[in-house]
């Protein structure tokens, strides 16, 4: 009975510290970068497990974007014309979102522009269910784009912002292209007005979206709610200083004159 009550004891507080430091660098079993960005640099031989979900929102196409930074030695990058390297990037980006759209709908598409090998040219599609990311698998199995064929997996990305490098969004990325974070590509201006027009006002007028019930999930949603929380309690507390007798508007002036010298 002793033991059991031990057990009782114990294994549920061990059970809340293992998922609290899943996917962290305190995890010695699971990679954080597999978990992170869908991809690691080590592949096979990292020491490290990578879970690959058996369900996801998102799915990977592994290589899919012919990056031509890739091919093009450092040296003759000045050469290199942005136009065209644009143009060709929003032809790829509109075909392989418009082919993707045709199973669900799309929450986000991103591409990454890293040429380090685990992350070029990988394209990241995130659905609104898990339903509609499972048919795009589907179907996309054994098929081609520019004659290469696809690698479709499901990734366990759903949350871009811990993905991305903050640094490469604010020019300050040191490791340039063989950053291990996503350095994501961006879609013209004209592009995005395009695929998006309607999209924004769809979704204002679209029903409540169906919740994830990972563990994950469920603790960015508490954690978002906990900001939220945060930000309201500061803004009361702002309004309360501003309307309290210290913080009131000045007092008005005392507008009696007072009597002229005698004379």
């Amino acid at each position: 009975s002793t033991q059991s009550t031990w057990g009782d004891f114990w294994l549920p507080r061990m059970a809340e510290h293992l998922a609290s430091i899943y996917g962290t660098e305190k995890d010695k079993v699971n990679c954080p970068f597999y978990f992170k960005i869908g991809a690691c640099r080590h592949g096979d031989r990292c020491s490290r497990q990578h879970n690959k979900p058996v369900f996801s929102q998102t799915i990977l196409l592994c290589n899919m974007y012919q990056n031509p930074l890739a091919s093009i030695p450092p040296d003759q990058m000045h050469l290199f014309d942005q136009k065209t390297a644009q143009k060709h990037f929003d032809d790829f980006y509109e075909d392989v979102y418009n082919e993707l759209s045709n199973f669900g709908e799309l929450e986000d598409m991103h591409v990454c522009d890293n040429i380090c090998d685990h992350l070029v040219g990988n394209v990241y599609a995130k659905f609104e269910d898990e339903d509609a990311a499972a048919n795009a698998l589907q179907a996309l199995q054994g098929r081609f784009y520019a004659a290469r064929p696809i690698v479709a997996e499901f990734s366990p990305v759903t949350d871009f912002r811990e993905a991305r490098c903050r640094q490469y969004e604010m020019s300050e990325c040191t490791r340039g292209g063989y950053c291990n974070f996503m350095h994501l590509k961006q879609i013209s201006r004209d592009l995005a007005r395009e695929l998006f027009r309607g999209k924004r006002r769809s979704r204002s007028r679209s029903p409540r979206r169906r919740r994830s019930n990972s563990p994950d999930d469920r603790r960015r949603r508490s954690r978002r709610e906990r900001d939220r929380r945060d930000d309201r309690r500061d803004d009361s507390r702002r309004r309360e200083r501003s309307h309290s007798p210290e913080h009131s508007s000045k007092r008005p002036r005392d507008r009696s004159r007072s009597p002229p010298p005698e004379r």
